[in-house]
């Protein structure tokens, strides 16, 4: 629903809010395409200078919908084609800020790789349990993320799901700063208007010196090749039959 990407614009800051706070903000087809064609549009106008995310409730996003990805493991649903939003975030120019509280899981860390400013809330918890549920990492991560944190680390996060937190993620330098949660989003537009106050073209210039974005999408694509594959292999049904059963027995 368009209700689940709220957007708005003031002061040349795009404000794009994750708005499925009863599902921990997991994303959906609809709203990838959302968030990808406000991006995109951001490139082209001019009254747009800095793009802010974040989302409604108590997390940040518990990542993609995984019904999606279990619905194609069973062939209930047609294949998963490239996500737009991951390639909009490859091809972005325009400065992007992310406000990150409680769970940021999969696409919820990864995104955090292609933004320029990320403030997290102390409650704040980052996680890549790709490997978990039979996958290989996405947006580029599995070169960003290593480049930024070291292999080791990285590798921790991938495979075995190791969580970081708020402090843990700013002293690996993935966040700037700890914010308290009532302060997040106040914290993070104040950055989103600074950046949208400076020099547009040198703003738009430095971020496309300090980026590769060729190689950025070309990494992306190598990762969805295998990421499809994985889709639709026996592990991966039997990791979200796995995910499901735990899902279960977690009802009341």
């Amino acid at each position: 629903m368009t209700e689940h990407i709220l957007i708005e614009r003031s002061g040349g800051v795009l404000s794009l809010t994750l708005n499925r706070p009863e599902k921990k903000n997991a994303l959906t087809a609809h709203m990838y395409q959302r968030l990808a064609s406000a991006i995109d549009d951001a490139a082209n106008d001019p009254d747009v200078r800095c793009i802010l995310i974040q989302g409604n409730g108590d997390s940040f996003t518990a990542g993609n919908d995984l019904s999606d990805f279990a619905a194609v493991n069973t062939g209930d649903r047609e294949r998963i084609g490239p996500n737009p939003f991951i390639a909009a975030l490859a091809r972005a120019t325009t400065p992007l800020v992310a406000a990150v509280q409680g769970r940021a899981v999969g696409v919820g860390t990864t995104m955090l790789l292609h933004c320029d400013l990320v403030f997290v809330a102390e409650d704040a918890r980052l996680t890549t349990p790709f490997v978990n549920l039979a996958l290989v990492p996405e947006a580029a991560s599995s070169l960003l993320l290593p480049t930024r944190i070291g292999h080791v680390r990285a590798f921790a996060m991938f495979v075995l799901g190791d969580a970081v937190d708020a402090a843990t993620a700013v002293g690996w330098g993935l966040a700037n700063a700890v914010v308290p949660t009532a302060e997040l989003h106040a914290r993070a537009r104040a950055a989103a208007a600074a950046v949208a106050a400076q020099p547009a073209a040198a703003v738009a210039l430095t971020k496309q010196l300090m980026r590769d974005s060729a190689a950025l999408s070309a990494q992306i694509d190598k990762e969805n090749r295998h990421f499809a594959a994985q889709l639709q292999s026996p592990e991966a049904r039997a990791a979200f039959a796995a995910f499901r059963d735990r899902q279960r027995r977690q009802l009341p």
